[in-house]
C-alpha cells in the first residue's frame, strides 16, 4: 500500500536570529548607524531573521513606526520575525505587520497563542541568564571540594561540540549551549557560531561569533586567525581591511574587554 503522504507537517525547529536592540525609533539614525555597522558591505548580513528588541523604550512616549522599521531591515538584509519586549500598547500595531511577539521566556507568540519551536537569538547584546548549576542531593557525607566546572559561572553545561572535519564556504555551525572545537580549517565565508567559546586548532577564515545567548564571558581562540568577522555576546568587529598584521596568521585569543573587542597575541603581549 503506498505511504499517505500529508499536505503539511509540524515538526519543531531551532531558529537562529539576529537580535537588533533599538534604542531610538529615530529612523534615520538607526538607518546611519546600520550604514556605519555594515561599512556598505551589502552582503554584511545575508538575510537572516531579526528579532527587534524594544526592551530599553522604557517612556510610553516613543512611537515606532512599525512598518518602516521592517523595510529598513530588509533593506540590510534582516527580515523581522518577531519583536521583544513590547509594552500593551506596542502590541496591536506589531501584530497588523505580522510579527509574533516573544516574551523572553523562549516561546515566541503569534496572535496570542503560543507555538512550540524556541527562538534562539544569534547575537543578542544583553547577557543572558547563566546555566542554572545542579544542586547535589543533601548528604551527610564530608563536604567535598569544588568542581573545576563550578569554579566557573557562565560555563557551559553540555560537553563542547567538537567538529572534525572543515568548515566550507555558506556551512553555519552552532553549538547551543556549548561550547565549540573546530580540529580543521574554517574557511572564508564558514561561520561559527556558539554560546559559549570557540576554539579552533587550525587556521580560522570566515566568522567566528561566541557568546551568542549573551555570555560576556566567551572567547574566541585559533592557531591561525584570520576571521572576516568576529563577535562576542553581540559586540562585533569585521576586518574589512584584513586582520592587524602583527597578529594575522598566529596563535591568537579574541574576547570582549568593556564593549570592546579585544585582540591577543598567545605567543607575545602584543595587542590590536
Amino acid at each position: 500500500m503506498p505511504k499517505t503522504t500529508l499536505p503539511i507537517e509540524i515538526k519543531i525547529s531551532t531558529v537562529v536570529a539576529i537580535s537588533t536592540i533599538l534604542h531610538s525609533a529615530d529612523l534615520e539614525a538607526i538607518d546611519s548607524a546600520l550604514a556605519s555597522m555594515t561599512g556598505g558591505v551589502s552582503d554584511f548580513f545575508e538575510d537572516e531573521f531579526a528579532v527587534i528588541d524594544v526592551s530599553a523604550f522604557t517612556s510610553s512616549a516613543w512611537t515606532i513606526d512599525w512598518a518602516a522599521i521592517v523595510a529598513l531591515l530588509k533593506k540590510y538584509r534582516l527580515n523581522a520575525v518577531a519583536v521583544r519586549g513590547a509594552s500593551p500598547l506596542m502590541i496591536d500595531a506589531i501584530r497588523a505587520q505580522g510579527l509574533a511577539l516573544d516574551d523572553g521566556s523562549g516561546g515566541v507568540h503569534a496572535g496570542g497563542h503560543a507555538t512550540p519551536p524556541p527562538l534562539v537569538v544569534h547575537a543578542a547584546a544583553t547577557p543572558a541568564p547563566e546555566p542554572a548549576l545542579a544542586l547535589a542531593a543533601p548528604a551527610p557525607a564530608p563536604e567535598p571540594a569544588p568542581s573545576p566546572a563550578a569554579s566557573q559561572p557562565g560555563s557551559p553545561a553540555l560537553a563542547p561540540m567538537v567538529i572534525d572535519t572543515p568548515v566550507r564556504a555558506g556551512q553555519r555551525i552552532y553549538a547551543r549551549g556549548t561550547d565549540l572545537i573546530v580540529t580543521a580549517v574554517v574557511n572564508n565565508g564558514a561561520e561559527l557560531i556558539a554560546d559559549g567559546s570557540i576554539h579552533v586548532y587550525a587556521p580560522l577564515n570566515g566568522r567566528a561569533l561566541a557568546g551568542a545567548s549573551g555570555n560576556a564571558d566567551a572567547r574566541i581562540f585559533a592557531l591561525s586567525m584570520q576571521p572576516e568577522l568576529v563577535s562576542i555576546a553581540g559586540v562585533y568587529r569585521t576586518f574589512d581591511e584584513g586582520f592587524p598584521t602583527d597578529l594575522a596568521r598566529q596563535p591568537t585569543q579574541i574576547r570582549l574587554v568593556g564593549d570592546r573587542i579585544d585582540i591577543q597575541s598567545l605567543a607575545t603581549p602584543s595587542r590590536a
